[in-house]
């Protein structure tokens, strides 16, 4: 079964300015596969970063470019509407950049018998890369819709896309996917 995570698409994010695809284009294109998915019966899993109000589970190694100290606004980690979550959704809460680890989305995918994993999502070379690293470490097939996925640069963007991803996975367009995915027979999506 093939199953669409979708990476950060969060109001404190999704706000941001990014490249090569703004935000805005990137949401559209990730509201367009999940409500393919959810059409098509399939999972669909929300990823967001969320900390505890006093930050005290965020990760705080020394590191030579760290994130700017902020206060985020209480809805920085709620989902952008137009992408969920809607009733049968996966909901996961990660506190790093991979949607795998210290999550139970592993679990809840194989759990419905998913193989393959669509990735969408911001940014690139963040969430996207570190989920699909883990991913591809966990056997998962990876299909890569380069255009509902963007970052703060261009050139970080167009060096996951052209130099990481293929090595891990099958790069592809949103119309792309969504073409395949209504190519499908219904009785294969399942199993």
């Amino acid at each position: 079964m093939i199953a669409l995570v979708i990476i950060d698409l969060q109001k404190g994010i999704a706000g941001r300015d990014t490249k090569p695809h703004t935000a805005a284009d990137v949401v559209k294109r990730s509201a367009q596969l999940a409500d393919a998915f959810r059409k098509s019966k399939l999972p669909v899993a929300l990823v967001h970063v969320a900390f505890a109000p006093d930050r005290s589970d965020a990760l705080r190694q020394p590191v030579d470019a760290p994130n700017p100290a902020m206060q985020l606004p209480p809805d920085w980690s709620e989902f952008v509407p137009q992408i969920g979550p809607r009733d049968g959704d996966i909901i996961i809460a990660k506190r790093q950049w991979g949607a795998f680890y210290g999550t139970d989305l592993d679990l809840q995918l194989r759990r419905r018998g998913v193989h393959t994993i669509v990735l969408c999502g911001i940014a690139t070379n963040f969430g996207v890369e570190s989920t699909a690293r883990d991913a591809w470490e966990r056997n998962y097939e990876i299909i890569f819709a380069e255009d509902a996925m963007s970052s703060m640069e261009a050139e970080s963007h167009q060096f996951a896309i052209a130099k990481i991803f293929p090595r891990l996975g099958r790069i592809r367009s949103t119309q792309q996917v969504l073409s395949e995915l209504a190519s499908v027979p219904s009785d294969t999506k399942v199993g």
